[in-house]
């Protein structure tokens, strides 16, 4: 096991730069995820760790060592693809075996090496059978087996659970998240899912526009996001524009959003970024609440999803667990919206 380290990193297609100035460390034994919308660079970076691609700039170190002109198979890196990319010619075994078999290894340690891989993702037994038997769950499972068993500095993971449906894919996340842990492996993991980065990861890489805008842990990318990129990607908030007076945040039509320790002057322009979660919905008028008028009602199970328009005309999604009382509204009603300062998040709106 190693510690990945990517210095000022760039790559450049023609004029273009997709990936501008990357540096991060990952530690030895930690789970990094790059989380980001499409085209923002993420996948660049793990092909450009993985070999695939060559920086126009920049240094990739594992460990002691700078790889970033070496071939793939100098890097001693593990990679588990999206669509898989198992031989269907070749038997679990064989596909597992694939990497310890191009390397030279005495064939005794590859029966055994394979076999503690199976196990490692629970699939001892499956190795005489071919992919087209095996479920999707149980051929990403063989792909991250083939993955680990050469026992890589660093594992690399490209999307790998966005081609399994829902439940699927749950299951996967623990199975990932287990492995991981059992085997302490350093781990890039990209992907666009941000529940799949927040549950999974030590810290996350939130990108846009070929730049890493936050690296931080869950809990910080999530509570203390440090722009409105950022606040807005991450669990798609509510966003309300105003000027600050008095450490809150005024709207139109005088509506105040209360906050806490924002430093922001007086007379800043700011935004109020507020989660569908943090907000409580009141059928009696409420002191510093604000008024609103159900717009829309959408069932989905467990939660009642509510859009409130406020006086102002703003309008603010709400999400009310089903059990409620609050979940028998319609449309047409009189609300209330109380938060608390704490979760309402604060920043400079940006031009």
């Amino acid at each position: 096991m190693s510690n990945l380290t990517l210095r000022n990193v760039v790559k450049r297609y023609g004029k273009i730069e997709v990936v501008r100035g990357a540096s991060f460390e990952i530690a030895e034994g930690e789970f990094v995820s790059l989380l980001g919308p499409s085209g923002c660079g993420k996948t660049t970076i793990l092909r450009m760790v993985a070999g695939l691609l060559e920086p126009s700039s920049g240094e990739i170190v594992i460990g002691s060592r700078d790889v970033t002109r070496l071939p793939p198979d100098k890097r001693n890196i593990g990679l588990v693809f999206q669509s898989y990319a198992l031989f269907p010619h070749m038997t679990v075994f064989d596909n597992v075996a694939f990497g310890l078999r191009r390397r030279r290894e005495d064939p005794a340690e590859v029966t055994r090496r394979v076999g503690e891989a199976l196990e490692m993702v629970r699939l001892g037994g499956y190795g005489s059978r071919f992919p087209r038997e095996l479920s999707g769950g149980q051929q990403q499972r063989v792909a991250m087996a083939r993955a680990i068993a050469p026992r890589p500095s660093v594992l690399l993971f490209d999307e790998p659970l966005s081609n399994l449906d829902a439940s699927l894919r749950d299951e996967m996340q623990i199975e990932l998240k287990r492995l991981q842990s059992e085997l302490a492996i350093t781990t890039l993991f990209v992907t666009h899912d941000q529940a799949e980065a927040l549950s999974l990861s030590d810290r996350v890489g939130v990108m846009y526009n070929g730049v890493i805008q936050q690296l931080d842990a869950p809990e910080a990318i999530y509570h203390r996001p440090v722009n409105a990129f950022v606040a807005s990607f991450i669990g798609k908030p509510n966003r309300l524009s105003g000027v600050m007076r008095a450490g809150n945040l005024v709207l139109g039509g005088d509506l105040v959003i209360r906050a806490e320790g924002s430093g922001l002057a007086d007379g800043t322009a700011a935004e109020a970024f507020i989660r569908q979660e943090a907000l409580q919905v009141q059928r009696q008028a409420r002191p510093d609440a604000l008024r609103g008028t159900v717009a829309l009602r959408s069932f989905s199970g467990p939660q009642v999803q509510l859009v409130v328009r406020l006086d102002n005309g703003a309008e603010l999604l709400v999400d009310v667990p089903s059990a409620e009382e609050a979940a028998s509204l319609v449309a047409g009603d009189a609300v209330w919206l109380t938060m608390r300062p704490r979760d309402v998040i604060l920043l400079p709106k940006e031009a």
